[in-house]
């Protein structure tokens, strides 16, 4: 898996754990969101009081604040810590990116959507979100 640079401040961790404490899904843009939040998760999870650990941490997701290299690749089986859905634009098939699409979907169902589209003839290079 390729290596992307991310930065996820405090002030989106407390928004997004805010969010979650009030019952709210947190629905990524894009691919490199879903690494971004996945990878601050796991750095919560690394803190003490932070999700269980330590005295003082709870049983609900968190984010931490992380600024950083990440080479997280995810695919199907990973369990989601802080991601509850995404929205995304058309990857090629047997791509990295298309894997962690499908870890959401399920490979069967990401590649008939993928494939669909792909026989009838539409220009993916003229999506707009």
């Amino acid at each position: 898996m390729h290596e992307e640079y991310l930065e996820v401040p405090e002030a989106a961790c407390d928004a997004i754990n805010a969010a979650r404490a009030a019952g709210g899904r947190v629905i990524a843009v894009g691919t490199t969101v879903v690494r971004s939040l996945e990878t601050a998760a796991a750095a919560a999870e690394e803190l003490p009081g932070v999700n269980g650990s330590g005295a003082a941490g709870t049983s609900r997701r968190g984010l931490a604040p992380y600024s950083g290299a990440t080479r997280i690749f995810i695919k199907p089986g990973h369990q989601f810590r802080a991601v509850d859905a995404m929205v995304t634009n058309f990857h090629l098939p047997e791509s990295t990116l298309l894997m962690l699409c499908s870890a959401f979907a399920g490979r069967e169902a990401l590649l008939g959507h993928t494939l669909t589209p792909c026989r009838r003839g539409i220009d993916f290079s003229a999506t707009v979100m």
